[in-house]
C-alpha cells in the first residue's frame, strides 16, 4: 500500500467553524527553551527562557497552528533584546495570519557585581519576565518586569533599640510599560540604589561590614521602599505605565510585609 501523499493532507485547523465565537488568546504555553539574550553592554548572556505564544482566532477559524510558535522559537538565533522580540512578534503574527497576540519569555538574568571593599566579583540572579502584545485594533505595548532581591532594615526597630536592629531580605518587583529602549540592568539599578543595601553573591569580611553599616544607616519600611522607587519611576519618560511592588520577608514574623504602588506618565499634553 502506497504511502498518501503529504502534499494532500487536509487541514482541520484551517476550516470554518460554525460557531461564531471569537478566541481572545490561543498558543502554547509552558514552552521551556535555550536563549541568548544582550545585556546591558551588548554582550550575550545565555539563559533558558519559558515562553507563552498566543494570538487571536477570528470566529470563523477552526484552529490556529500551534506548530507554528515552536518553528518561530527555532528559527531565532540572534541574541535576544526587546527591539528584536518585537520583530519576532512581528513575525508572529504575520505567521500565523493574526490581527493581535502576546509572546512572553520569563528567564533568569544574571549581573555580575563587585563587593564595595574586597572588589571580589560574583553573579548574582534576577529574575526577568518581557512581554510583548497587541489587542485587536491597539498599539503594541512592550513590557519589561524585573524582580530585585534586596536588604531592608527596619527603622523603627533601629530607632527603639539600644543596639541594632531587625533587617530582613525583601523582593521589589518593577514592571515597566515602556515607551522606549530600556534594559533589565536599569531597573534593577533603581530598586538597589533605593533599597537599605543591595545583594551581592560573595563577600569577604570588610565587605560584611560595610553591608551591615550601610543597611544601618539607610532604614526602611516596606512603605519607604515602594515610595521612593515610585517617584524615580514618574521621572523617568521611557516609561508610559508602571507597578512596583515589595515582599519584606520578615526577621521577627512568620509573615511578610507587603506594599504596591501603580502609576502612570504622561508626557506633554497627554
Amino acid at each position: 500500500m502506497n504511502a498518501p501523499d503529504v502534499f494532500f493532507l487536509p487541514d482541520i485547523q484551517a476550516s470554518a467553524d460554525s460557531r461564531q465565537l471569537a478566541i481572545h488568546q490561543v498558543g502554547v504555553r509552558g514552552l521551556r527553551y535555550p536563549l541568548a539574550v544582550l545585556d546591558a553592554s551588548g554582550r550575550v548572556q545565555h539563559t533558558v527562557a519559558c515562553l507563552s505564544m498566543s494570538v487571536a482566532l477570528p470566529p470563523e477559524v477552526k484552529g490556529t497552528h500551534m506548530s507554528r510558535f515552536v518553528e518561530l522559537i527555532e528559527g531565532q538565533r540572534a541574541p535576544l533584546d526587546l527591539a528584536r522580540l518585537r520583530r519576532l512578534f512581528d513575525d508572529m503574527l504575520l505567521r500565523l495570519d493574526a490581527e493581535a497576540g502576546e509572546i512572553e519569555l520569563v528567564f533568569p538574568y544574571f549581573i555580575r557585581k563587585t563587593a564595595p571593599v574586597s572588589g571580589v566579583e560574583s553573579l548574582l540572579d534576577y529574575d526577568v519576565r518581557l512581554r510583548v502584545g497587541r489587542a485587536e485594533g491597539q498599539a503594541v505595548i512592550q513590557t519589561l518586569e524585573v524582580v530585585a532581591p534586596v536588604t531592608s532594615l527596619c527603622p523603627c526597630s533601629k530607632e527603639i533599640s539600644e543596639y541594632g536592629a531587625h533587617n530582613q531580605r525583601s523582593q521589589i518587583t518593577i514592571s515597566a510599560e515602556l515607551r522606549g529602549e530600556m534594559s533589565p540592568e536599569e531597573l534593577v539599578c533603581l530598586a538597589e540604589e533605593e533599597a537599605s543595601c543591595e545583594l551581592f553573591g560573595l563577600l569577604k569580611r570588610p565587605d560584611e561590614k560595610w553591608v551591615t553599616e550601610r543597611a544601618y544607616d539607610n532604614p526602611k519600611f516596606v512603605e519607604d521602599l515602594v515610595r521612593d522607587i515610585a517617584l524615580r519611576l514618574l521621572g523617568e519618560p521611557r516609561i508610559a505605565r508602571w507597578k512596583v511592588s515589595s515582599e519584606n520577608f520578615e526577621s521577627i514574623h512568620n509573615h511578610s510585609a507587603y506594599a504596591e504602588i501603580t502609576g502612570e506618565n504622561r508626557l506633554g499634553d497627554e
